[in-house]
């Protein structure tokens, strides 16, 4: 038995208005149109659009989830219909018609008055369809087609499993980010590029256009609403923009400056912000990460951004706020998005509040031998970093497919979220599932995005790439010994309370029980004491707490699921984050 917890903001929802946010931050147009509310959903064994839909599902909330109004789990052999009918009053002459869809799990289809438009394969990346040529004036229809496989197959599910229970969630289906339509004209762009080149004092700016025809661009940066530079150039050539006196941004002062682009009749509206993430050595010669040139110490949180309402999708702007200030309130300065991408204005608020991230590729993969990738390690210490990751069967990636998928999806997720300053860290693997060749992810990696730092394999499973020797240790004492790579602790801690009325069943997941918050603040002030603060001299340059908040069986949250009780003394964490910061600086 579970019990059916809500947020403040799912009981509060407007069904009218839900998510009416601009969902790219970096790409915004004034000509929007938001297709999130009610559509009609069927679930039926045939792909074939149904005659008949079973009732209203509420998007973009997942069939599985309470505020989709369907609670119901879609099964691998179904399929999912979507339907909705939208009017026009004029088609726009000269203009085309973008539909967007910022996620949908796992496969789709999409059909605009019952003629096929174009399919999707991937559950977590945005994508899009030009469908002027299929609308008309009037009442038109959309279709969308899903089916989802789910953790019964190799694709990239990330932590959902039919089969819940432990580490792992209530698999859902469906569209679970923002859907919405836009005018452009038949020449507009199609992508950006921003790339702060902090020691030139410059930003380097791309624009791509759907043609790849070198269109005339014209670019305008403000800095606190006021003009301070601007350029013409052509697009799909990356031109340097001299940026004077600039402002760094830091978590400390997440400083942004304001973009417009001008292409033709198309305009658009982004930002970017003037920092630098890279590896240096500090006074006694040890490996640290470095921010704007200077030695800075990680100091973060694990986060799977799930919600008990709406499960993968938070059900307003606010609820994605919350969590990030709240830690940032408490003292820390970094969240890893663990195995899930969120939608992106999570990003664009870590830029804006100023949280470092380091951002997961959601794993794949079928079925993990868990004694082998989690259980082995865990016992003999670390045992992976001398366990090769060729030996695709052992990892449960013996189907080339889903090999190739991975690198697609990779390159998917860092071209998406290149542009956002905040991301500190790309993370290709997590503990070995669906672990292999990360040697070469690292080096593709590299290749596609050089300005960010690489945990090659966080936990165990080393290869000896990226950027940093990466622990994961729930069990021991912590012993840092310096190493010719970053040391970073990238998980730790799991120290479970389960708050009555507040937790989602019975069950308790984690790696330490506590029966009350002044226990488990106790048991968090000794774990920093002990394992933390001493190995800072060491070398020890980025921690990562496991977690945010509670995820159905695991309770080892610093808030509850439902985001109501925060389990930690705020003064205790905010001292003990202060007596991190100074330990780091009386080191470098």
């Amino acid at each position: 038995m579970f019990n059916q917890l809500h947020t403040r903001w799912g009981t509060s929802l407007d069904e009218n208005v839900v998510l009416p946010e601009y969902p790219r931050p970096h790409m915004v147009r004034e000509n929007y149109r938001n297709l999130n509310g009610y559509w009609e959903y069927a679930i039926s064994k045939s792909s074939e659009i149904p005659r008949e839909f079973d009732g209203r599902i509420l998007v973009p909330f997942s069939p599985e989830s309470t505020l989709s109004g369907v609670n119901r789990i879609v099964q691998p052999d179904e399929y999912l219909h979507y339907r909705l009918q939208f009017h026009l009053t004029e088609k726009e002459a000269g203009q085309r018609l973008l539909l967007h869809f910022g996620a949908v799990d796992q496969m789709c289809s999409v059909f605009i008055n019952y003629v096929y438009v174009g399919s999707h394969s991937g559950g977590y990346l945005p994508f899009s369809f030009d469908i002027s040529k299929f609308v008309s004036d009037g009442s038109n229809d959309i279709n969308v087609v899903v089916n989802d496989y789910s953790d019964t197959s190799y694709h990239a599910r990330g932590k959902q499993k039919l089969n819940r229970g432990g580490m792992f969630y209530q698999a859902q289906s469906g569209m679970w980010k923002s859907v919405w339509t836009e005018w452009v004209p038949q020449n507009y762009i199609s992508d950006i590029k921003l790339l702060p080149s902090y020691d030139e004092g410059k930003v380097e700016i791309t624009v791509m256009d759907n043609r790849s025809e070198n269109i005339p661009v014209h670019i305008e940066i403000m800095k606190d609403g006021m003009h301070i530079g601007s350029a013409g150039f052509l697009s799909n050539q990356r031109t340097g923009i001299d940026i004077p006196d600039y402002i760094s941004w830091t978590p400390e002062s997440p400083h942004l400056y304001d973009v417009i682009i001008t292409m033709g009749e198309d305009r658009i509206t982004s930002y970017f912000a003037m920092r630098k993430y890279s590896v240096g050595r500090d006074s006694r010669g040890l490996p640290r990460f470095m921010l704007n040139n200077k030695p800075y110490f990680h100091n973060g949180l694990l986060d799977q951004g799930y919600w008990p309402d709406g499960l993968m999708t938070a059900p307003e702007d606010a609820a994605l706020i919350y969590d990030i200030q709240t830690m940032k309130d408490l003292g820390y300065n970094m969240i890893r998005k663990h195995i899930k991408i969120e939608p992106e204005r999570w990003y664009y608020h870590c830029d804006k509040l100023g949280m470092l991230v380091w951002q997961d590729m959601i794993n794949g993969g079928r079925e993990y031998h868990m004694n082998f990738v989690c259980a082995l390690p865990n016992k003999i210490m670390w045992t992976g970093h001398f366990i090769k990751d060729h030996m695709y069967r052992a990892f449960a990636r013996q189907d080339k497919q889903g090999r190739e998928d991975y690198y697609i999806e990779l390159k998917g997720m860092i071209d998406c979220l290149y542009n956002f300053p905040s991301i500190a860290a790309w993370v290709p693997f997590n503990e070995g599932w669906g672990q292999f060749d990360a040697g070469e992810a690292s080096r593709r990696v590299r290749k596609w995005d050089p300005s960010r730092l690489i945990d090659e394999a966080s936990g165990w499973f080393d290869q000896f790439g990226g950027d940093m020797f990466s622990i994961h240790n729930y069990w021991r004492p912590l012993k840092i010994k310096p190493k010719r790579r970053v040391v970073a602790l990238t998980e730790y801690g799991g120290y479970s309370c389960r708050m009555a009325g507040h937790s989602f069943c019975e069950e308790i997941y984690g790696y330490r029980d506590y029966k009350n918050s002044k226990d488990l603040t106790a048991g968090y002030k000794g774990l920093i004491e002990r394992d933390i603060l001493p190995n800072i001299k060491n070398g020890l340059s980025a921690v990562i707490y496991t977690q945010v908040s509670d995820v159905e069986e695991e309770v080892n949250g610093i808030l509850t699921y439902d985001r109501e009780c925060l389990k930690l003394d705020v003064d205790t964490v905010k001292e003990l984050n202060r007596r991190i910061y100074q330990e780091f600086d009386a080191c470098i």
